[in-house]
């Protein structure tokens, strides 16, 4: 599988034309037809002299995904089925806010972590989704989006996979779509969200970029935690409470929870003052999710007066929590579900 010129960081693609007989503000043009001009392919690069493209069409595919499936909701929330120059599928999400335009990216195939409620995990990993492959995801969509004149204002490492599993075309995704020669995108408006991987949490921690942290928590202790992500018995709440203590204490970056309410598993209000107990000495803030339901798991939304209950008693509480608004409910919204019904239909 061929790399393509979106795997590079701008650093990186200094160091690849130099090694190539290259100047260095040659790494400032391909950024520009890359990110700013968004050229279809490496033969639009005008002012590239046709011996340097002759050669970085050699060694570079132009693009490596392919949008297979595209649904859009009525909310107008707009999910992305894409296949890899592999033939491996992964999905991306547009979301539109008040505050701006997002998407959230996948960074594997599959999924290790084997989370009880997700859809993502239903297929094993296969593979990590390179750089390249991340920020394509991104490009796509904004240039539909250019059309309008819009623009991506956010991203959210949250789609299939677990990020610090892939850490470093994780990072490097980030760097590309924060460079200013690149999207451009503010670095306090990009996200990653783990279930809990410590070292990678520990790894973020001494990173110069000043993005955000959200946990994927969905329980406020080890016995419920455990029950529905495996991941729990590795790296208990108490270890990773301390990883994120060292986080917060290097980063000052407040700290996000992601909370799945599960209809009678961790809904109740006794769980949120557990929650409550957990957090309170932390800056951090709780986005409550009412879940989306996957055909191949046991789990079932809660009613709507549950989860303003768990809600009202975080608020009670002083937490800072949102109740998540919804997207895409009416498609198959959960992260890799469309991947997931569309590899079964082959199979079948």
């Amino acid at each position: 599988m061929k790399k393509t010129l979106y795997d590079y960081t701008y650093e990186q693609l200094i160091d690849y034309v130099l090694v190539h007989d290259q100047k260095s503000y040659r790494a400032k043009q391909l950024y520009t037809w890359l990110y700013k001009k968004r050229i279809a392919t490496i033969d639009d690069m005008h002012d590239v002299s046709k011996v340097f493209r002759d050669h970085l069409k050699n060694e570079f595919e132009t693009n490596s995904l392919i949008l297979k499936e595209k649904q859009v909701s009525a909310d107008q929330t707009v999910k992305y089925l894409f296949e890899l120059s592999d033939g491996y599928l992964v999905e991306s999400v547009l979301m539109h806010h008040d505050y701006g335009k997002s998407v959230c990216v996948s960074t594997q195939i599959g999924c290790n972590m084997g989370c009880g409620f997700c859809a993502s995990g239903l297929i094993k990993k296969q593979r990590n989704v390179t750089a390249g492959e991340m920020v394509q995801q991104v490009l796509f969509i904004q240039n539909e989006l250019d059309a309008n004149d819009e623009r991506v204002s956010s991203v959210v490492v949250m789609g299939i996979g677990e990020p610090f599993d892939n850490y470093d075309h994780v990072l490097d995704f980030l760097k590309i779509i924060n460079s200013d020669h690149g999207l451009g995108i503010g670095a306090r408006k990009l996200t990653i969200s783990t279930c809990g991987l410590i070292d990678g949490i520990l790894k973020l921690a001494e990173e110069p970029l000043q993005i955000n942290l959200a946990i994927s928590l969905h329980a406020p202790n080890d016995a419920i935690r455990s029950q529905i992500m495996p991941i729990n018995r590795v790296f208990p709440i108490k270890d990773l409470m301390q990883a994120l203590d060292v986080y917060y204490e290097k980063t000052k970056r407040r700290i996000t929870y992601e909370y799945l309410l599960l209809a009678g598993i961790n809904d109740d209000v006794k769980h949120a003052n557990e929650l409550a107990d957990l957090i309170r000495n932390q800056n951090a803030y709780v986005n409550l999710i009412p879940y989306n339901p996957v055909p191949e798991q046991p789990y079932q939304r809660p009613s709507i007066k549950k989860a303003f209950a768990f809600y009202d008693q975080l608020k009670k509480r002083n937490i800072q929590v949102t109740l998540r608004q919804e997207h895409g409910v009416d498609i198959d919204a959960a992260c890799g579900q469309l991947r997931s019904k569309r590899m079964k239909e082959v199979e079948s």
